[in-house]
């Protein structure tokens, strides 16, 4: 059972190193990504599915639909990241890929401001703060 595991677990580190690697690298921009991502869409899903407050549903409840809907953006999302690395390498930049991410990041944490204003949590002033920042960067790319 234990080699399976680890079969299991190198092929799975082979995939994400591939995978990190073609998305240009495991640096701090992608990994703030990802975790914006994951926050949103849990937050989403808590949103939904505890206080039944979604904008997503006519019911505000949990739906798979709207679910797989939110899986398949941040996965088009990240094609997009893709594909501005690939502009990146093709035109000797080193812009596009960091813009899109930084543009992506904005558009995740005003997600879950949103999901956690619906939720009833009050963000504190640094975050504020931290996402203005983020908006700025963002308009002056």
């Amino acid at each position: 059972m234990g080699d399976y595991k680890a079969l299991a677990l190198t092929g799975l580190g082979l995939v994400g190193g591939w995978l990190a690697d073609l998305l240009g690298g495991w640096d701090t921009g992608l990994q703030s990504l990802l975790i914006f991502m994951a926050v949103d869409y849990a937050s989403g899903l808590i949103l939904a599915g505890v206080f039944r407050k979604s904008q997503k549903s006519a019911q505000g409840a949990l739906e798979s639909g709207a679910a797989w809907q939110g899986f398949f953006r941040k996965g088009a999302a990240l094609a997009v990241v893709l594909i501005a690395c690939r502009l990146d390498l093709l035109l000797g930049l080193n812009f596009i890929r960091d813009a899109t991410i930084i543009a992506y990041c904005g558009n995740e944490l005003i997600s879950i401001t949103e999901n956690i204003g619906l939720i009833g949590v009050p963000l504190p002033k640094p975050i504020q703060g931290a996402i203005s920042a983020l908006k700025d960067k963002e308009e002056k790319l």
